[in-house]
């Protein structure tokens, strides 16, 4: 019998039993999530073990308990924290049962195969729902398990393509550009984080459901897609594509990104009051009643020109000089760090966004509970660690 592997006791989801029959980012998110919440996750990996082990540079070694020394990729750390590695060869009859039993056992199962390929080892929801009628099985694919597209593979970056992300991103006169993070996997992980969770509640109520899971499907392509938000509203309401604005807002003025004598800051005045406040931390109070700038619709019709007076008062500041003038006026504005200035960020360090597990540095699933821990207390593990 899987007893679920005792963390911490005060964490959400402790004594959660989850396998993980998935690899490289956004079903290892997933996992990660669930992990820092308390969940025992046990890893699945084929002998060659999950791709982003070699996904480097950078490097990271480190030794196991018989003096091995391992060199793995520092990107598998990023979503591999809190979990325990197996090792399976599904084209092996022994480790295949081993698997379906683990399965057998597991309130949640996480895989990200293409649509329809783990049938042939009954590792699909039907399978393995016929044996554990109460398993939540999260499926991520690049498609979903419907539609015209649902058996082909799905990647990232493509999905950011076909979604619209893309075409909303960059500057307006130049090409468009696809995030700095793999948004569209990191983005599925969160939604089915997310789904698995509203699946166990439904199968705690009472009612039809009760004692029953289901399969949760997410595709990358839809969860990029609802991310849209406003953009998609704008396009519904008036039948226009929203425009590329680069740093700028399409409903919004003034926001944006302005050069002062060492640097960029980031303002973000989004109402009248506001920007009165704006207006006088530079010393330019009486745009406040010029007409072109009197509301927001105003200013945003105007937009060009006023962040052109704005642009010439913030020329004269520093970085921060303005930042603590605004910051001591109460309007909204910040600096653009690199990811050093990140994590050495008061605000940062406070709230513990940085976690250092096995001499290996990650970043915390961003919950905080007023009656509950995460449970950080395992790094990612080595391959077939715990087989």
């Amino acid at each position: 019998m899987w007893l679920a592997e005792p963390r911490n006791s005060n964490a959400p989801l402790a004594g959660l039993k989850v396998v993980e029959l998935a690899r490289v980012l956004a079903g290892p998110f997933c996992g990660q999530i669930l992990a820092d919440l308390g969940a025992d996750v046990i890893k699945v990996e084929s002998p060659e073990g999950d791709g982003t082990r070699l996904w480097g540079p950078p490097w990271v070694e480190r030794t196991d308990a018989e003096g091995r020394v391992h060199r793995e990729a520092a990107y598998y750390h990023a979503c591999n924290r809190g979990k325990r590695s197996i090792i399976a060869d599904f084209g092996d009859v022994d480790d295949l049962a081993r698997v379906r039993g683990l399965c057998a056992e597991a309130d949640v199962v996480i895989e990200n195969f293409k649509t329809g390929s783990l049938a042939k080892f009954e590792l699909d929801y039907a399978s393995l729902a016929a044996a554990n009628p109460g398993l939540v099985y999260c499926s991520i694919t690049g498609f979903g398990q419907t539609g015209p597209r649902a058996h082909e593979a799905g990647y990232d970056f493509v999905a950011q393509g076909m979604s619209g992300l893309m075409s909303l991103t960059g500057e307006p006169e130049g090409h468009p550009v696809k995030m700095g993070i793999s948004i569209s996997d990191l983005a599925t992980g969160v939604w089915a984080a997310n789904g698995v969770q509203a699946a166990l509640l439904m199968r705690a109520r009472t009612g039809p459901m009760q004692g029953r899971g289901q399969q949760v499907d997410l595709s990358l392509l839809d969860c990029s897609v609802g991310l849209l938000a406003n953009q998609a509203t704008y396009l519904f309401t008036t039948g226009h594509n929203p425009p590329r604005m680069g740093n700028a807002h399409a409903q919004v003025a003034p926001y944006g990104v302005f050069a002062v004598s060492d640097g960029h800051v980031i303002l973000a005045p989004a109402n009248d009051g506001l920007f009165h406040k704006l207006m006088a931390v530079l010393e330019l109070s009486h745009l406040v009643t010029d007409p072109r700038f009197a509301a927001n619709g105003d200013r945003t019709a105007n937009a060009k020109e006023l962040d052109a007076e704005i642009a010439a008062a913030t020329a004269g500041w520093t970085k921060q000089g303005l930042l603590d003038a605004c910051h001591a006026a109460g309007v909204p504005a910040g600096p653009i760090n690199r990811l050093d200035e990140v994590f050495a960020d008061p605000q940062i360090v406070a709230r513990g966004m940085r976690v250092e597990l096995g001499g290996m540095a990650g970043v915390r699933s961003p919950f905080t509970f007023s009656d509950a821990e995460l449970a950080l207390d395992r790094p990612s593990p080595i391959h077939g660690e715990h087989g």
